[in-house]
C-alpha cells in the first residue's frame, strides 16, 4: 500500500477518504487549519455527533468505541492551558472555543510579546493564569486590564517561569503547545508530569527532548497528539490503517526555505555549504 502524505490544507479537505467514520465533510467552508485542530480537539463547532477519526481496526471493541462516541456527540467538556496564545496556532485554538463555547474553557494563557491581543484575550476568556515572555510586557498587561476594569486578573507571569505555570495549572486537562522553539520543551514536560493530554504543534519538542519526552508520556500514560504541520498529516494518513497496512509515507514539501529549490539547486547548496540545510 502506497501512501502520500499531503500538505495539510489539503490533506484535510480530504480526510474523509483516509477515516471513514469522521464527521467531517470534505464540502465544508471552515478553514483547512481550524477543521485540523477540530479533529485534534473532537468537536465540529457544529452541534453534530463527533466520530472518532480512527476507523475501526480489526476489533469488536474498537467498533463499539467509535459507535458510542458517535451517539454521545459533543458532550464532552476540555479545559485548556494554550501556550502561544496570540499566535497563529492559539488565535485559531481560540476560533474553535468560540464556536464550542460550552465544550471549552481556558484556564490559562501563554503570549509572546503582543500585549494588545493578549489584553483582549484575557478580557474575554477569564484565565487563571497569563503569562508574557518579558517582564516588561507583563507588567504592560497588568496595566492594560487594570484599565480596562478586568473583573477577574489572572495571575499575570513572565518568562519560562510563567509558561511552566500556565501549562501546569491544576485545572487545565489539555495543553496546546503553539510556542516555537525549544521554549516548549520544558513547560511540556511538566505538563506531562502532571498528567495532561498534549495537543502538540511544537515540532523542536520532540525533535530535541524526544528520548524524555516519548518515556515520559508512556510512563504517565498521556495523549499526545499533534495538532499542526506535516506531523498532524501523517497522524490523519494513518486514522484507519491497521497494523501492517502501511508500507511508506511519501511526505511532500508543504512549505520551508527550500520548497521552490530545484533538486539541482539543493544538491549544489549541499556541497558548497552543508552547514545552511542542516
Amino acid at each position: 500500500m502506497r501512501l502520500t502524505a499531503l500538505p495539510v490544507s489539503l490533506i484535510v479537505g480530504s480526510a474523509a477518504a483516509f477515516a471513514p467514520t469522521t464527521g467531517i465533510s470534505a464540502t465544508r467552508t471552515t478553514s483547512a487549519s481550524t477543521v485540523r485542530l477540530q479533529l485534534v480537539s473532537g468537536s465540529q463547532g457544529t452541534g453534530e455527533g463527533w466520530i472518532d477519526p480512527s476507523a475501526p481496526v480489526n476489533s469488536k471493541a474498537s467498533l463499539e468505541k467509535t459507535l458510542s462516541k458517535s451517539l454521545e456527540g459533543s458532550n464532552f467538556l476540555k479545559r485548556l492551558s494554550l501556550l502561544g496564545s496570540t499566535g497563529s496556532i492559539g488565535t485559531q485554538t481560540l476560533e474553535i472555543v468560540d464556536a464550542c463555547p460550552d465544550n471549552f474553557v481556558v484556564d490559562a494563557l501563554s503570549a509572546g510579546t503582543n500585549v494588545e491581543l493578549m489584553t483582549q484575550q484575557v478580557l474575554k476568556y477569564s484565565p487563571k493564569v497569563a503569562s508574557m515572555s518579558t517582564p516588561e510586557a507583563a507588567k504592560e498587561l497588568k496595566r492594560r486590564l487594570q484599565d480596562e476594569g478586568c473583573k477577574s486578573m489572572p495571575l499575570i507571569l513572565s518568562g519560562q517561569e510563567g509558561i511552566v505555570a500556565a501549562a501546569t495549572v491544576d485545572t487545565a486537562d489539555t495543553v496546546v503547545t503553539g510556542i516555537v522553539g525549544a521554549a516548549g520543551l520544558e513547560p511540556t514536560i511538566e505538563a506531562i508530569k502532571m498528567k495532561k493530554d498534549i495537543a502538540l504543534a511544537n515540532k523542536e519538542t520532540l525533535i530535541s527532548g524526544g528520548p524524555v519526552i516519548n518515556p515520559l508520556v508512556e510512563k504517565y500514560g498521556i495523549n499526545m497528539l499533534p495538532a499542526d504541520s506535516e506531523h498532524s498529516a501523517i497522524f490523519q494518513c494513518l486514522q484507519g490503517v491497521p497494523p501492517g497496512g502501511l508500507r511508506r509515507v511519501i511526505l511532500t514539501a508543504s512549505g520551508g526555505a527550500f520548497r521552490d529549490f530545484s533538486k539541482d539547486e539543493l544538491f549544489r547548496l549541499c556541497e558548497d555549504n552543508p552547514r545552511a540545510v542542516q
